[in-house]
């Protein structure tokens, strides 16, 4: 079964303007590129993972996504999450996709070895997975098979959205919590759960470490 990985990516200038109180817009910027990058690497180190398509209507991200094995797709408009989930599922079922996989640009945690054991299930026929965010009621991960079983519908209280939609379409739907998947960085809350989480582990992230590294020394 050939998955596909859809990253949609917001333009950067745009991104984490809920940590506007304790960022400056060119270190948002800059974290955002940092968390990108560190996801791109993750996504091409996992070997259950056939392909990556950047959706997004920042060049920088483009060139990132290139410069990372992986392929993008333009969104100019910069028509939100949700609609950028959906142009990636087309391209990825116009590209052979049995399965998707709708991962956020903000998870630079990620273990490739993980999100391994989450795709080592092959199911025998539809379904999707759900990998709630830390809080339990957002949806960080997505893994539907095949990639148009069901609509992605992100945004807040997704994780049931996401079960109830499955549900209607008479699709198994299973919830797994994927560690290194449930540290998205929305606000300065959710970054220092990052930062912890980063202290307790060694490798992987090392564009985040750096500019975390960084930002602490200013």
């Amino acid at each position: 079964m050939r998955t596909i990985a859809i990253l949609p990516v917001k333009r950067f200038g745009a991104a984490k303007q809920r940590l506007g109180e304790r960022l400056t817009p060119g270190s948002r910027r800059a974290l955002a590129e940092a968390m990108v990058t560190d996801v791109l690497i993750a996504l091409r180190r996992a070997a259950g993972v056939d392909a990556t398509v950047v959706v997004t209507g920042e060049s920088s991200a483009t060139a990132i996504a290139l410069g990372h094995g992986a392929e993008s797709v333009p969104d100019h408009e910069d028509a939100g999450h949700v609609e950028a989930a959906r142009r990636g599922v087309q391209w990825a079922l116009a590209h052979g996709a049995g399965r998707a996989l709708l991962v956020p640009g903000d998870t630079p945690a990620l273990d490739p070895r993980e999100l391994d054991a989450l795709l080592a299930h092959r199911p025998d026929g539809p379904e999707v997975v759900v990998v709630p965010d830390r809080h339990g009621t957002g949806t960080n991960a997505l893994v539907l098979a095949p990639p148009d079983v069901i609509a992605p519908a992100f945004g807040e209280g997704s994780r049931e959205r996401h079960e109830r939609l499955a549900r209607e379409a008479g699709v198994p739907v299973r919830v797994v919590e994927v560690p290194t998947l449930v540290l998205d960085v929305d606000t300065s809350e959710d970054l220092e759960a990052l930062r912890e989480a980063l202290r307790a582990r060694t490798g992987g992230a090392s564009h985040t470490r750096g500019l975390l590294s960084r930002l602490g020394r200013r």
